[in-house]
C-alpha cells in the first residue's frame, strides 16, 4: 500500500499507514551537540555524547526526539566556551536515551591566574596549555552510561610550545598537548545503510602547533584566520584559534536517527526529518527536534 503523506514543515506527516504492523523494533542513534573551542592556547571542544539503542514499540507510541545544539565558542579570557546541548529520545513504554553535550575547551588564563581544565560531558574538552600549571582534560562519559558515550579530553602542555589538549571524541580520547593536541576520533555507525562517523573532538593549539580535528566532524585548530567549527549534525567539537581575542570554533549540532522495518512505518512525523530507505528499513534522520508516531 503506498504511503499517503502531507509535507508541511513542522506538521504531522502521513494520513495513512503502510500497514501498521506491530509491535516492532526501532534502532536509535542519538548524538549530542559538540562543545565549543576557545582562543589562544586553549583546548579543543569535545564531540557530543553518542549512544545507541534498539527498542520494541507498540502502535500509537509518540516518540519525542530532541536534537541538541553545539556549544558556543569564546574569544575572551573571562568567558569560557560552553558545553553542547543534550540529544534524546523518549516515549511511553520506552527507555529514555539521553546523550550529553560535548565538554568545552579550557582557556589558559581562566580563572586568572592559572589554567582552565576542559569541561566534562559526553566527551571531555581539552585542557589549556601555558607556563602556569597545565589544564587537565575534561572527563568523558559524564554522566556515566554503559556502554560509554564518549572519552576524555587531552591535558594541556606547560612548557613551550604551549599547546592545548584535543577534545575527546566518541571513539577515542583527545591527544595531550605534549604530543599533537589532536581531537579524538568519533565513532562510526551504519544505521543509515552506509557508514558515517560522528562526534569527533576539536583540535587544541599553541604557538606553532595546531591539533587536527577528530574524524566525525571535529574542527581543526588554527593559528589565525577563520576558526573551524564542529560539523553540524555530526556533533563535532570546535577547534581553537591561537590569535588572542579571536573566538575559536563553535560545536556542531547533534543528530538523532531512527531505523525501522519499512513495512511497519506509519508515515506520521513532525519536525521534517529526512526520509530514506535501505534494504527493508525506513530511515528517519532528525537534524532538529520533532517526533515519530508508531
Amino acid at each position: 500500500m503506498p504511503i499517503l503523506s502531507s509535507r508541511g514543515a513542522g506538521s504531522a506527516k502521513g494520513f495513512g499507514l503502510t500497514g501498521g504492523k506491530g509491535p516492532y523494533d526501532i534502532e536509535f542513534l542519538v548524538v549530542a551537540g559538540g562543545g565549543g573551542g576557545g582562543t589562544q592556547y586553549s583546548g579543543g571542544g569535545a564531540g557530543g555524547g553518542l549512544r545507541t539503542s534498539t527498542q520494541k514499540v507498540t502502535l500509537g507510541t509518540v516518540i519525542t526526539v530532541t536534537v541538541g545544539d553545539g556549544g558556543s565558542s569564546s574569544s575572551s579570557s573571562t568567558v569560557l566556551p560552553t558545553q553542547g546541548s543534550s540529544s534524546s529520545i523518549s516515549g511511553t513504554g520506552l527507555t529514555t536515551i539521553t546523550s550529553a553535550g560535548g565538554g568545552y575547551g579550557g582557556y589558559y588564563n581562566y580563572p586568572s591566574p592559572g589554567n582552565s581544565g576542559g569541561g566534562s560531558g559526553g566527551s571531555g574538552g581539552g585542557g589549556a596549555g601555558h607556563d602556569f600549571n597545565p589544564g587537565a582534560g575534561g572527563s568523558g562519559n559524564s554522566p556515566s552510561t554503559s556502554p560509554s558515550q564518549g572519552n576524555n579530553g587531552g591535558a594541556g602542555k606547560s612548557s613551550g610550545p604551549y599547546t592545548g589538549g584535543g577534545g575527546g571524541g566518541a571513539g577515542a580520547a583527545g591527544a595531550t598537548g605534549t604530543s599533537s593536541g589532536d581531537g579524538g576520533n568519533g565513532s562510526a555507525s551504519s544505521i543509515t545503510g552506509s557508514s558515517n562517523t560522528y562526534a569527533g573532538g576539536g583540535g587544541g593549539n599553541g604557538n606553532g602547533q595546531n591539533g587536527a580535528g577528530g574524524t566525525g566532524g571535529g574542527g581543526a585548530a588554527v593559528q589565525s584566520g577563520s576558526s573551524n567549527s564542529g560539523t553540524a549534525n555530526l556533533g563535532g567539537g570546535g577547534g581553537t584559534n591561537n590569535t588572542n581575542g579571536t573566538a575559536g570554533g563553535s560545536g556542531g549540532k547533534g543528530v538523532v536517527i531512527l531505523s525501522m522495518p519499512l513495512s511497519s512505518f506509519s508515515g506520521t512525523t513532525t519536525g521534517s526529518p529526512t526520509e530514506s530507505t535501505s534494504g527493508g528499513n525506513k530511515i528517519l534522520v532528525f537534524n532538529g527536534s520533532g517526533s515519530y508516531t508508531t
